[in-house]
């Protein structure tokens, strides 16, 4: 399995949010640039005439896609993303390709019995996706990271338990790889004290 690739980079007063993955049911490596929840802009790069060659492993796929994902980040931080950015995606191409999605559906409320209880909706093109397997990384400051695993059910809907205190959230995130066919959708998500 290839894990994806989060990062914030600023530039000027914006933050962008790139997020690299490896669609290995389309055979592509894709980057997303995020500001403020929305997708402004994405890089493909097909890797379908490899696909096929036994030598062409996980750890080279995972370095293409890493060269990938600083290459975009390089160009944001020298004000050259537009540059980088595919223009082939028309309205049309767009509608026809179903993405899948990962949600986080209860961010506003995630304390239960002294503990988090957080849940994942999985979607592909809208519907929801049953039996898509995710994968957590809970990161803690100075602390070693903890990993859980969850499948969806038929609503699209996984939930993540995680026996800790509030104070542990302090400066926290959780990163989170849905897998479906092939497909992947990878999230991070920032935890904080209320």
């Amino acid at each position: 399995m290839i894990f994806g690739f989060n990062t914030d980079v600023k530039h000027g007063d914006t933050v962008y949010h790139v997020q690299s993955e490896a669609r290995q049911a389309e055979f592509l490596f894709q980057t997303q640039v995020f500001v403020r929840g929305r997708c402004i802009g994405k890089r493909a790069t097909s890797y379908a005439d490899r696909a096929t060659d036994p030598l062409f492993t996980d750890k080279q796929k995972e370095a293409l896609l890493r060269d990938q994902h600083r290459y975009v980040l390089d160009s944001i931080r020298e004000g050259k993303l537009e540059s980088v950015l595919d223009k082939r995606e028309s309205p049309e191409v767009l509608a026809a390709i179903k993405e899948l999605d990962l949600e986080w559906i209860n961010a506003e409320s995630v304390h239960s019995n002294r503990g988090l209880l957080i849940k994942l909706r999985v979607t592909e093109g809208g519907a929801a996706v049953e039996g898509a397997r995710l994968v957590s990384r809970f990161g803690r400051p100075e602390r070693e990271p903890l990993y859980f695993q969850a499948i969806s059910d038929a609503s699209g809907t996984a939930e993540i338990k995680l026996e800790l205190e509030e104070s542990a959230l302090r400066d926290s995130s959780v990163l989170v790889q849905a897998d479906y066919r092939g497909r992947t959708a990878t999230r991070k998500f920032r935890l904080k004290r209320v």
